[in-house]
């Protein structure tokens, strides 16, 4: 089977690249099919999925069996700012995959967000994949559209929305709150945000998993379990054996320092009910997934 990554630079794309190398994840082996699989690896710097002529002929050339795409613009903050940027990295990069997918008849896996939603959809219900969605950030109306643009352009996909993403690999909020506590001892973090914090380990795990099935649609892929940003926080320092504190505030009083910043889903916590009833949940509980991270992660970007 031949596989090509984009964003493969970023943290999802480093451990996807890792697992199918091994051929295998923390959490057991990766699917038969893909353990002598011929792996197209991409970032921007070889191929700019916003170009639709440049993706087009990328793909016609290398003929892939499958695409999973985990490009994007993720800086939530930053999209506010440069919407055209954002616009053209999650929804015209999705479009542009989508229509080469359909033509080279390729399975495509296009990695999604929890910021389609308001928060206020479903009260403090975990949302699955049958909730609508109603995105209150310029990250999350872009998100939506290249999800949209997905499922109007190739038949064969997978949309897998996931949260609270962290990595052994790249920038995230556990290195970011770990090299904070370090550096000021003193933290401050959102109590009023809940969500579910995600391995990509767990993540890349099973987007394996999908991507040499025919269950083709919408999934949620989570961690096991809702906290907040404050929860989350407190036990990134407690496992790092920082010397730090953390304290709760409130999104009003976060906005108040950070006015620029993007608002936020208040509640954002997914369930992930089509894993669950097609290739099987196993994703672990956030806690023991994050436990498991600060085992293996040599303090700076990759593992002991």
């Amino acid at each position: 089977m031949k596989v090509l990554i984009t964003g493969s630079h970023g943290q999802l794309g480093m451990e996807i690249q890792k697992q199918l190398r091994l051929g295998y994840s923390e959490i057991g082996p990766i699917p038969e099919k893909l353990k002598n699989a011929t792996v197209l690896a991409v970032d921007l710097d070889e191929l700019d999925i916003t170009n639709r002529t440049a993706v087009v002929d990328f793909v016609r050339r290398h003929q892939p069996d499958a695409i999973i795409n985990c490009a994007a613009f993720t800086n939530v903050d930053g999209c506010e700012t440069n919407t055209d940027a954002a616009f053209k990295a999650n929804a015209i990069g999705p479009r542009n995959l989508a229509i080469a997918a359909e033509k080279a008849g390729a399975r495509l896996v296009h990695v999604s967000t929890d910021y389609v939603f308001s928060g206020r959809e479903n009260g403090e219900i975990p949302q699955d994949e049958t909730c609508l969605p109603g995105p209150i950030s310029a990250y999350g109306n872009t998100k939506l559209l290249g999800e949209k643009y997905v499922q109007e352009f190739c038949r064969r996909h997978f949309i897998v929305r996931t949260a609270w993403l962290y990595s052994y690999y790249g920038k995230n909020f556990v290195k970011t709150m770990v090299n904070a506590g370090r550096k000021v001892g003193a933290l401050e973090v959102v109590n009023d945000q809940k969500g579910n914090p995600t391995n990509a380990v767990d993540l890349a795990h099973h987007i394996l998993k999908l991507v040499v099935s025919h269950e083709y649609g919408i999934y949620h892929c989570t961690g096991e379990g809702v906290c907040s940003w404050y929860d989350f926080a407190s036990e990134i320092i407690r496992l790092s054996g920082v010397n730090a504190t953390v304290s709760p505030c409130t999104s009003a009083q976060y906005k108040a320092k950070h006015p620029a910043s993007a608002d936020r889903p208040a509640w954002s916590a997914l369930e992930n009910r089509m894993l669950r009833c097609t290739v099987g949940d196993e994703m672990r509980p956030w806690q023991q997934a994050l436990a498991c991270f600060f085992e293996h992660w040599d303090g700076e970007n990759g593992m002991k």
